[in-house]
C-alpha cells in the first residue's frame, strides 16, 4: 500500500520527456477546443431576427413611433415620382409606412391594381422577392383608425383592409391605395384609414390611372415602384 505524506518536502518534479510534454500540449490543445465548443451558441441559442406577429406589431409600433419626426415618403415609379406626407395623429399607419420604407420593403414592388378615375393601389408584386420580404417583416394586421377627421378626399393615402377572416376591417399592412377621384371617394370614410396625402406630383398619380388594364384591373404593362424613400 502506497502512503502519501501530508508533511516534509515535496517530490522534485522531474523533467517531462519529448513525449510527455507533446502529450500535455495535446491535452491542453484538446481541452481548449472543448472549452470553445461549449461557448459557442447553438442555433436554437443565436438570436433570431426579429418578425413582426400579430402579438407584438402594435406594442412595437407604439414604441417606434414616439421617436419619429418624419413625415414625407418619395415613391420613384417606373412613370415619375410622387411625395406623401403623413399624418402624425394616426401613429400605427404612419409608423407602420415608414417602418416598411425603411426596409426597403416598397421597392421593386408594383401598382397592381387601377380603377380608372377612382384609386391606384400598390404595394403587391408577383415575384418571389415580395413574398421572401413580407415572410422576413412578418405576418400582421393593423386596427382602423377612422376618427381623426380624414376623409377620402382626392390624393389621400389609406390602407385596404385585409379580405381574410377580418370583420373587424384590420388593414392590410403591406399595401396601400391613393385616391384619384374629384373631389374624393367619400363612401370610403369609415371603413379604411386614410394616413396621409399626396403633396407633390398628382399628376404621376393621375398618368398611373390612365394605364390600361386587363379585366382584373391588373395593369397590362408593369408599373413598377423602383424606390421608396424618406424625404424632409
Amino acid at each position: 500500500m502506497l502512503i502519501l505524506s501530508a508533511c516534509g518536502e515535496a517530490p522534485k518534479k522531474q523533467p517531462d520527456s519529448p513525449a510527455a510534454s507533446a502529450e500535455a500540449d495535446n491535452a491542453e490543445t484538446v481541452a481548449k477546443i472543448t472549452q470553445e465548443k461549449d461557448t459557442i451558441p447553438t442555433e436554437e441559442e443565436e438570436e433570431k431576427p426579429f418578425v413582426l406577429t400579430e402579438e407584438n406589431a402594435i406594442d412595437f409600433f407604439f414604441n417606434y413611433q414616439k421617436n419619429l419626426p418624419t413625415t414625407r415618403v418619395k415613391l420613384t415609379t417606373s412613370l415619375g415620382s410622387f411625395t406623401v406626407e403623413l399624418y402624425d395623429n394616426v401613429p400605427y399607419h404612419k409608423a407602420n409606412f415608414i417602418y416598411l420604407t425603411k426596409k426597403g420593403y416598397f421597392d421593386n414592388t408594383m401598382f397592381h391594381r387601377v380603377v380608372k378615375d377612382f384609386i391606384i393601389q400598390g404595394g403587391n408584386a408577383d415575384n418571389v422577392e415580395t413574398a421572401r420580404k413580407r415572410s422576413e417583416i412578418g405576418r400582421y394586421l393593423l386596427p382602423p383608425d377612422t376618427r381623426k377627421g380624414y376623409r377620402h378626399h382626392r390624393g389621400t393615402i389609406s390602407m385596404p383592409s385585409s379580405e381574410i377572416n377580418n370583420p373587424h376591417m384590420l388593414a392590410s399592412p403591406y399595401e396601400f391605395f391613393i385616391v384619384v377621384t374629384d373631389p374624393g371617394s367619400y363612401h370610403l370614410d369609415g371603413g379604411y384609414t386614410p394616413f396621409g396625402r399626396v403633396v407633390e406630383g398628382m399628376d404621376v398619380v393621375d398618368l398611373i390611372n390612365r394605364q390600361p388594364v386587363d379585366d382584373g384591373d391588373w395593369p397590362s404593362k408593369n408599373i413598377y415602384i423602383k424606390k421608396a424613400e424618406i424625404v424632409k
